[in-house]
């Protein structure tokens, strides 16, 4: 659970962080990790569920073959307190147009990898012949976009000081570096690329994530990156970078309009969900913040954006990470969740890690954690003012906002239980087929801290929600707690970073794909028993190819479902553009409601299931 806090030195729940905290958090890890160790090095317990799991990673098997590589000097035996162990991203989307979702892995050291999809459960690294390698750099995250309406998708990969690239699909399973020619050339610290089509003129845009710099200039050319800096202070106190809004000309070519657009933001940006909160139909944009509040940004239909955060949502997450926008209820309305890592790198007041995550038992061994003294209190003074706090605009953990309609929302993260521990972000899908989506939550910090496990937060049909991780296959990993490869004389916890969902298999069933931190990724293969189901691939003709933005509401018997086409999102993330629907028992569809870009609907009545339905936006 989690409150606001009341200010410097208050008294909060049972983790209620503050900033200054971090660095006894990591003194805490580090004299916990000995007893954690012999705990974890037990033989690995099953599944505790029955029948058994239905996840299990088969991401050798299939042939995704790739490993993210972290920088050995800053996060390695050698760990910093900066961003680069914040990891690299992972893309899901069908460059090749053959009707199967393909996946692209960002990579901090060494080249990216794209796999193809064989449609047969297994993958083809075709990265040297498509030419998106960039092995000159550290790559952050990557989004599949057709920004010129051409009906193949291009690719945009963001990088650290590396420079961030646009690269256009010839279609003929090959892309060209365009990025000069389009006018998107930026060399910074950004974050991901967003795009969605926010004046409702058929192209897509783009919205740059920008964090702040907080690397120094000292370059090493080994690993062609600069170091980052090395303390929480130091990184923390960087001078804050801000988004890039590029208009979309039409033409092959970008405008950069953030300041007209009033989307600069407050730097410091984890990532960004767009969606029409308040039903006007136009997008509006809602970015979360690592230190500070999130941003939501009102489309006021004229090229320009208005921040309401604090009118419509109120407190938000203070560290926030990823966001996703999901029906949490069935209720035909899209809600808001936004996981919060930064504020869960320290705990106070006694926390016990039963109490953190009670259905996690193997994480029980941490015992009482750490209670606040005078003097670390008054340290939290001078970090709020570092870090600009302001306590009566945020919460610190996990905030759910709840859509009540008509533009309002409630925040109701505790009693949905969606409070988790060291979240990066969150991948939605049902995953059971149940008719209700579920989450998927990467977490973990790796080395030097404890293992921590990815959450797998099962939707009971009532707006709530429990980590059934261990009962499904997912926790704790086949492959050990720990990787020992790159770090040979030490425990290297795994962990994962960015995570996206698709039906890889064509089998009806929603598939995770992972890019785990310094280590080979997870690709959780769905077993679950056969569900009735029904998917959709939207194609735009006055709206953008890629649908960004378009909704399909599915009315059925008992109730209705919605699922939204989205770009990137989730954390350094893009699943699959393809909309499910699990039906559980049910075998009718009444109809399915086509909402396009711009508000044009489109009606489609008792569509057959258990397929794939291709639609294309009338043109008249």
């Amino acid at each position: 659970m989690k409150r606001a806090a009341g200010g410097p030195g208050a008294k909060g729940y049972m983790r209620r962080p503050t900033p200054s905290r971090i660095v006894v958090g990591l003194l805490l890890c580090g004299a916990l990790g000995a007893l954690l160790v012999l705990w974890l090095r037990r033989d690995r317990p099953g599944p505790t569920g029955e029948p058994g799991g239905y996840f299990r990673n088969a991401a050798v098997e299939a042939g995704l073959t790739f490993r993210m590589n972290f920088l050995p000097d800053e996060q390695g035996e050698r760990f910093k307190i900066n961003l680069y162990d914040h990891g690299s991203g992972v893309a899901v989307g069908d460059f090749d147009g053959d009707g199967r979702d393909d996946i692209y892995f960002c990579n901090q050291l060494g080249p990216n990898a794209l796999y193809r999809n064989r449609g047969d459960g297994t993958f083809e690294d075709v990265t040297a012949r498509a030419g998106v390698g960039l092995g000159d750099r550290v790559c952050v995250g990557a989004t599949f976009a057709d920004y010129d309406n051409d009906d193949r998708p291009d690719l945009f990969v963001t990088s650290t000081r590396g420079g961030n690239v646009l690269f256009h699909n010839r279609g003929d399973g090959t892309f060209e570096d365009v990025t000069a020619r389009a006018g998107v050339a930026h060399t910074g610290h950004s974050q991901i690329g967003i795009f969605f089509d926010a004046d409702g003129d058929g192209w897509l845009d783009l919205l740059v994530l920008q964090t702040a710099k907080w690397t120094t200039d000292q370059f090493r050319e080994s690993g062609r990156y600069y170091a980052g800096k090395d303390t929480f202070f130091r990184t923390a106190a960087s001078e804050r970078e801000f988004n890039l809004f590029y208009h979309n000309n039409g033409n092959g070519t970008f405008t950069e309009a953030g300041d007209k657009a009033g989307l600069r933001g407050t730097g410091w940006a984890g990532d960004a969900a767009v969606f029409d909160y308040d039903g006007d139909g136009r997008p509006d944009v809602l970015v979360t913040c690592m230190f500070g509040r999130a941003q939501l940004y009102h489309n006021r239909g004229d090229g320009s954006f208005e921040d309401v955060t604090l009118r419509v949502l109120g407190r938000t997450s203070w560290g926030g990470m990823g966001v996703k926008v999901f029906d949490a209820d069935n209720d035909g309305r899209l809600d808001v969740f936004m996981v919060d890592m930064h504020s869960d790198m320290w705990a106070t007041d006694r926390t016990t890690a039963a109490e953190v995550e009670p259905s996690r038992k193997y994480n029980q061994i941490l015992g009482p954690l750490y209670r606040p003294q005078p003097a670390e209190i008054a340290m939290e003074r001078q970090v709020a003012d570092l870090t600009q706090v302001r306590y009566d605009e945020v919460l610190f953990g996990n905030t759910f906002f709840h859509n009540r309609g008509s533009g309002a929302f409630q925040e109701a993260s505790d009693g949905a239980g969606l409070e988790t521990f060291w979240p990066w972000g969150a991948a939605v899908g049902d995953f059971d087929n149940s008719g209700h989506e579920d989450v998927f939550v990467p977490a973990g910090m790796g080395h030097p801290f404890i293992y921590w496990p990815n959450s797998l937060l099962m939707n009971n049909g009532n707006g709530t929600f429990t980590d059934r991780a261990v009962e499904l296959g997912v926790e704790p990993p086949a492959e050990k707690f720990f990787t020992h490869d790159r770090l040979p004389n030490k425990l290297s916890p795994r962990s994962t970073r960015a995570a996206a969902v698709a039906d890889f298999d064509g089998d009806g069933r929603l598939d995770i794909v992972t890019n785990n931190f310094n280590d080979g990724p997870y690709y959780f293969r769905n077993a679950f028993p056969p569900k009735n189901y029904v998917a959709w691939r939207l194609t735009g003709t006055r709206s953008s190819r890629d649908a960004v933005g378009a909704t399909v509401t599915l009315v059925l018997a008992d109730g209705v479902m919605v699922r939204q086409v989205h770009s990137a999102g989730g954390y350094l993330a893009q699943s699959s553009q393809a909309l499910h629907f699990g039906l559980g028992d049910r075998t009718e569809v009444v109809r399915a409601e086509v909402r396009w870009p711009g508000g044009r609907l489109q009606t489609i009545d008792r569509p057959a299931i258990n397929t794939v339905h291709r639609v294309t936006e009338p043109r008249d």
